[in-house]
C-alpha cells in the first residue's frame, strides 16, 4: 500500500459566478474561430457537472473511514470546490447548448441519472474511489500544462470561458492529491489503484476521438470543411496541450507514486496572486 503522505493544505470552497449570459460572452467558436478544440472543451465542459457529482459520491462512500483531521478538512474543500465547478460548468452548458453544441447526454437527467448512481453502486467503494483517483491526475495534469504553457495562455478564447477554465484549473490542482489520500486511509492497495488507472488510460484516448467524431459530425458547418478540420485536428493533438501527455499521465501506474510528488506549490502561489490577489483578474467574479 502507497504511504500516506497527507497534504496539510486545506482546499478553499470559493463561490463564483461567472458571465456567460452577457452579450457576447460566449461565440459559437470560442477559442480562436477553431471549430475542433471548441468542439473538444464543449465536451470536457459538458462531461464535467455529472463527473464532479460522481466524484464527491465516491469519496462520501468511504468518508466513516478518515480519521485524520486534516484530510477530514481537505475532503470537505474538496466537495465545496467539486460542487461549485459542476455548478458553473452547468451555467455555461446552458450557453453552449444554444449555440448548438450536443453535449446534453454528457449530463444525464431524471432515470438517466439514477442508472448512472445505480451502476456506481455495483462497483465496490475502492474501485469508484480509485477511478475518482485517476481521473483526478488526469485533470491535474492537464491543469498543470493550461497555467504553465505561455503557449496555451496565449491561445485567443473567448475571456469568460478562459477565466472560468483559469478557475477550474487552479482548485483542480489545489485538490489533486485528496481523493487519492482518501483512498489510501480507506484501505485502497497499490494494485486496485494502478490497474484502475491502466484501464482508464486505454479508454481515455478512444473515448476523446468518439465523442469529438460524434460532436463536430453533428455541426453542418465543420462537415463542409473536411480540410480545416483535419488541420486543427492535427493542431490540437500535436500541440501544447496534448504533447506528451500520455507519459505524464502514466506516471500514475508508477509503484509508490503520489500526486504531491509533482511539486505546483509555486505555480498555485503565482495563480493564487494573478487570480484572486489584490486586482487579481476573478476577484469580481467571487460571490
Amino acid at each position: 500500500m502507497t504511504e500516506n503522505r497527507y497534504a496539510t493544505t486545506i482546499p478553499k470552497a470559493r463561490r463564483m459566478r461567472f458571465r456567460f449570459a452577457d452579450p457576447g460572452a460566449v461565440n459559437r467558436y470560442f477559442v480562436q474561430g477553431d471549430m475542433v478544440f471548441s468542439h473538444f472543451v464543449a465536451g470536457l465542459s459538458g462531461g464535467f457537472p455529472a463527473g464532479e457529482e460522481s466524484f464527491i459520491r465516491s469519496v462520501r462512500r468511504v468518508t466513516d473511514r478518515v480519521t485524520d483531521p486534516v484530510l477530514k478538512k481537505r475532503v470537505a474543500g474538496f466537495i465545496g470546490q467539486e460542487a461549485t465547478h459542476g455548478q458553473e460548468h452547468r451555467r455555461l452548458n446552458d450557453r453552449l447548448v444554444e449555440l448548438g453544441y450536443p453535449i446534453e447526454w454528457l449530463d444525464p437527467k431524471g432515470p438517466g441519472r439514477e442508472r448512472q448512481i445505480r451502476f456506481e453502486q455495483r462497483l465496490p467503494e475502492l474501485v469508484h474511489l480509485a477511478a475518482t483517483a485517476a481521473a483526478e491526475h488526469y485533470t491535474a495534469i492537464l491543469a498543470q500544462r493550461v497555467l504553465t504553457s505561455d503557449e496555451i495562455q496565449a491561445i485567443p478564447m473567448d475571456p469568460e470561458i478562459r477565466h472560468l477554465l483559469n478557475w477550474h484549473a487552479f482548485e483542480e490542482m489545489e485538490h489533486k492529491s485528496v481523493a487519492f489520500d482518501v483512498f489510501v486511509a480507506a484501505g485502497g492497495t497499490e494494485r486496485t489503484r494502478i490497474l484502475t488507472m491502466l484501464v482508464m488510460l486505454a479508454l481515455a484516448y478512444p473515448l476523446t476521438m468518439v465523442g469529438l467524431a460524434t460532436s463536430l459530425g453533428s455541426d453542418p458547418v465543420a462537415r463542409r470543411q473536411p480540410v480545416a478540420l483535419a488541420r486543427q485536428a492535427r493542431d490540437l493533438f500535436r500541440g501544447p496541450l496534448f504533447r506528451g501527455l500520455v507519459w505524464d499521465l502514466a506516471r500514475y501506474a508508477r509503484p509508490g507514486f503520489h500526486p504531491d510528488d509533482i511539486d505546483t506549490g509555486a505555480l498555485l502561489e503565482h495563480w493564487q496572486h494573478e487570480l484572486f490577489g489584490a486586482g487579481g483578474e476573478l476577484t469580481d467574479r467571487v460571490k
